[in-house]
């Protein structure tokens, strides 16, 4: 009996409970190496990124989600399906605040089918919403998945699409099985010949025939570790991808309405027609055909014409001129620097110092990770601009 209480459960087992045990202190009961260890992952991923690289800015995705009995497995707390319902709530708010002008689409796959949850939409409440109605309830994964009905599914609204848009196919699996109708090497063609990434996010083991779909198809695989990764992961998939080689540039002709106000009889938006609509004053108007919806990004379902605002464009912007990353300086001992963005005094040799070479000013780790990664403008140069004016 003793011998059966030492004995320790696996990391993967009890990591979610006891993930204060990652935590430790160093000789002083200090805990900022491990915040410093933070900030040079950061620092790391910002390095990754390469400049000069066409990108695509207007983004089409289709996220399959595994529905299958395997999701039920409690390796994940509470549970596959519920850890992925909850980063999968979080991913949806980052993917349209970093891709404001794209589209995203939800499918499932149960029962040895597939089912289209959500079209190709901009509008992250309507997702959210359909998420919750199947991968929220507890009684929803059952069966087997199918990837190839899911993948049928995604093409048949894809090869549709303009060729100037970035289109991408991410499934989440959960299953080391696939029950398939056919021949899942035609879908792979089928896939190339029209330009379709395919990435996948398995949350058990790898299987050979999702990692030559990937391959094929110039995707990601991965196999998470615990929850962490896995949304380490699936936030590494919010930025735009690379557009091919084969894309040609082109122009794309977009709306800006503005939001007016209607005078009796009020109409109900184009965007919720089909679900019996409320009746509203407000609401933007195509400028082509007059067309009434209730939010923007949105594609007008009557003349097909890109209805955006000049703020979603401003906000895509970033991924093509992204700021120049700051140089690190050594300073002497006992210097000080203080940083412009939070005001504060840098501690020399005790934290890092940064220099825009732009604008001569410094920062510290903090502001320099949060210029870079949410703000995307340095408040320094957006000072010298606005003194121009």
């Amino acid at each position: 009996m003793d011998n059966e209480s030492e004995v320790k459960e696996y990391r993967w087992e009890g990591g979610y409970e006891k993930t204060w045990e990652e935590v430790k202190e160093d000789e002083g009961g200090n805990v900022e190496w491990s915040v410093k260890e933070i900030i040079e992952k950061s620092k790391r991923l910002l390095a990754t990124r390469q400049p000069n690289v066409r990108l695509g800015m207007m983004r089409h995705l289709f996220v399959i989600i595994d529905s299958s009995n395997s999701m039920l497995e409690k390796d994940l707390k509470p549970s596959r399906q519920m850890c992925t319902y909850k980063l999968l709530q979080d991913f949806l708010q980052d993917y349209f605040d970093q891709n404001p002008i794209s589209q995203l689409g939800l499918i499932t796959t149960r029962n040895s089918s597939a089912e289209r949850v959500s079209e190709l939409s901009g509008n992250r409440k309507y997702h959210l919403e359909e998420l919750k109605k199947t991968l929220g309830d507890f009684n929803y994964c059952n069966g087997l998945m199918s990837v190839q009905n899911s993948l049928e599914i995604a093409l048949s609204f894809m090869k549709m699409l303009p060729s100037h848009t970035s289109r991408e196919i991410l499934i989440i699996g959960s299953s080391l099985s696939s029950c398939d109708p056919g021949e899942i090497n035609s879908t792979i063609e089928s896939l190339k010949s029209c330009n379709i990434r395919v990435s996948m996010i398995h949350l058990a083991a790898e299987v050979r025939m999702f990692r030559h779909l990937c391959d094929e198809t110039k995707g990601k695989h991965n196999v998470i570790v615990d929850d962490v990764h896995f949304k380490h992961i699936l936030w590494s998939l919010v930025e735009p991808v690379p557009l091919p080689n084969t894309v040609d540039a082109s122009c794309v002709k977009m709306g800006f309405p503005q939001e007016l106000d209607q005078k009796p009889p009020f109409t109900t938006c184009s965007c919720h027609l089909a679900e019996g609509g409320k009746l509203n004053a407000k609401g933007y108007f195509c400028p082509q055909c007059n067309s009434k919806y209730c939010e923007l990004p949105v594609e007008c379902k009557c003349c097909g014409l890109i209805l955006v605002s000049s703020l979603h464009l401003a906000r895509s912007l970033h991924h093509l001129v992204p700021i120049k990353p700051f140089i690190k300086i050594e300073l002497e001992e006992g210097s000080s620097a203080y940083c412009y963005g939070c005001r504060k005094r840098i501690k020399v040799p005790a934290e890092n110092v940064y220099f825009c070479e732009t604008c001569k000013r410094h920062y510290c780790d903090g502001c320099d990770i949060y210029v870079h990664n949410t703000l995307h403008v340095c408040p320094g140069c957006a000072v010298k601009r606005d003194e121009k004016r």
